[in-house]
């Protein structure tokens, strides 16, 4: 087939565009016998017209609205060594397609006598665009979009660092914009467009849930970092170095750390969600650590001073009765004076 031209010549294609083909068929040079030329479309309301050209002599044009036209080999059988060809142009309109898919514009093939296809067919197609498929594609991308800003406020809300997930929400925003910016012909880099966006927002929900984690993790660190404190404090001590409640509080620290290191791990390999279980529990050994050496401290400064418990008694009802101790003093003493000065006066 020579001299293929077709307008629209590129892009997607939106139902009820026309469409307008023209092209040559070379029948073989030195045949006196050949096959049917079988043209086919998919094209809604078609239009043929076909001329053959015997040694650049034109027949009148044939005229088809057929999806399928079957130009017979009785036409196209000359004696041996005549030039032979078929000029055709096609127009028609882009059909409604339910999905986008591609539709065959033209399929040229030859049939045997016995009606048998001959070698593999010549076929041009062109993508066939749904709007709805576009319309509900940006859709689908924006509800992903609206659901990462909401995941992001929520955990800006809890403190944890958002700024990657954010990045990648403007990103993800403006690919979508784009796409809805298209026109229909440019459906393929419009879905080009939302696919990318879709992708950005799934990693943004991934540096999300990785940023959560490492929060989650830093949490489960204080605790540990406070009961060292204590641990260094009572290892420095001689009276405590060796006592069996610094060894359960060291124990208790242990496993918390091992629970940190677990989930750091898992945030290595990706795993967030078993990273913030072991975060979870390595904070609650690492509080149970803590809140053992804070007893134990407690314990043992009560040994080394035994007036440590009174403080709680001066500080509720010791004013009072020490003003009352006062008064009753005050009243004894006036009285002895009293007495004193009552004797003087009958001396006097």
């Amino acid at each position: 087939m020579n001299s293929l031209v077709i307008n629209p010549s590129s892009g997607a294609l939106t139902p009820g565009t026309t469409v307008d083909i023209s092209y040559t068929v070379q029948e073989p040079s030195g045949q006196t016998t050949t096959n049917d030329l079988i043209m086919y479309t998919q094209l809604k309301s078609p239009q043929w017209s076909y001329i053959i050209n015997v040694n650049g002599n034109p027949t009148s044009p044939t005229t088809s609205a057929s999806a399928t036209v079957d130009v017979s080999s009785y036409l196209l059988t000359y004696k041996s060594g005549d030039d032979v060809t078929v000029g055709v142009t096609l127009s028609g309109t882009v059909p409604t397609v339910t999905q986008t898919s591609n539709q065959t514009l033209i399929q040229i093939y030859e049939d045997d006598s016995n009606g048998n296809q001959i070698g593999t067919p010549y076929t041009q197609t062109a993508l066939v665009v749904n709007p709805n498929d576009v319309t509900t594609a940006i859709a689908n991308a924006n509800s992903q979009l609206s659901q990462l800003k909401t995941d992001i406020d929520e955990k800006t809300a809890l403190g944890i660092d958002t700024s990657a997930a954010e990045t990648q929400y403007n990103t993800a925003q403006s690919q979508i914009n784009q796409a809805q910016s298209l026109p229909s012909t440019q459906y393929t880099d419009a879905l080009n467009d939302l696919t990318t966006a879709t992708s950005t927002i799934a990693n943004g929900e991934t540096l999300l849930d990785k940023s959560w984690a490492e929060s989650e993790i830093a949490t489960a660190q204080g605790p540990v970092n406070n009961v060292d404190a204590l641990i260094a404090y009572f290892q420095g001590n001689s009276s405590t170095a060796n006592d069996a409640r610094l060894s359960t509080v060291i124990t208790e620290r242990e496993i918390a750390v091992s629970y940190i290191s677990a989930a750091t791990d898992f945030v290595t390999n990706g795993n967030y969600a078993s990273a913030r279980s072991k975060a979870e529990q390595a904070y609650t050994e690492g509080n149970q650590s803590y809140n053992d050496a804070l007893t134990f401290q407690a314990a043992v400064e009560a040994t080394w001073n035994p007036f440590a418990g009174l403080g709680s008694l001066f500080s509720s009802n010791v004013l009072f009765i020490v003003v009352g101790v006062i008064a009753v003093v005050l009243i004894i003493v006036g009285i002895i004076i009293y007495r004193k000065r009552s004797r003087w006066d009958e001396l006097g």
